[in-house]
């Protein structure tokens, strides 16, 4: 989702609200995306804002509960808070992290520089400026 030429220069240390969980990702490429799909909106309530690192580059100390959300994804949280911690497919081997952008102090001050299912964004969440866009259909391979 993110801008694929910046690199974070140090690992990100990030945890959850309670701080039972805590998470390190290395390589983690600069800026945040967005998701609008009905099921992000529903599992944060408005938006699913992430930072992407590969798999080998998470470190996550404490327990996190998993939910299989779908045939081919899982969503995890703190057991004990319930701070969302990451959405990551199941279905690939070594799939990468889309980490929550709100784990990480670190990350404030970065762009936003992609959405997806920009069409089913609710009009009370307007963003400005420019960045990578697609559409439901262009996510899910309709149309191309």
């Amino acid at each position: 989702m993110a801008h694929p030429s910046v690199t974070a220069e140090s690992p990100l240390e990030g945890r959850c609200l309670c701080g039972a969980v805590e998470v390190e990702a290395a390589a983690v490429t600069e800026g945040v995306g967005a998701c609008h799909c009905g099921m992000c909106r529903r599992w944060t309530g408005a938006l699913f804002a992430v930072v992407t690192a590969p798999a080998d580059a998470v470190t996550v100390r404490g327990e996190a509960a998993r939910f299989a959300s779908s045939d081919f994804a899982e969503r995890a949280f703190c057991p004990r808070c319930g701070s969302h911690l990451w959405w990551r497919r199941t279905d690939e081997a070594d799939a990468r992290y889309d980490l929550m952008a709100g784990l990480f102090d670190a990350v404030e001050d970065w762009p936003l520089e992609s959405e997806i299912y920009v069409d089913r964004r609710p009009r009370y969440l307007p963003f400005g400026g420019e960045r990578r866009t697609r559409t439901e259909a262009e996510c899910r391979g309709e149309g191309a």
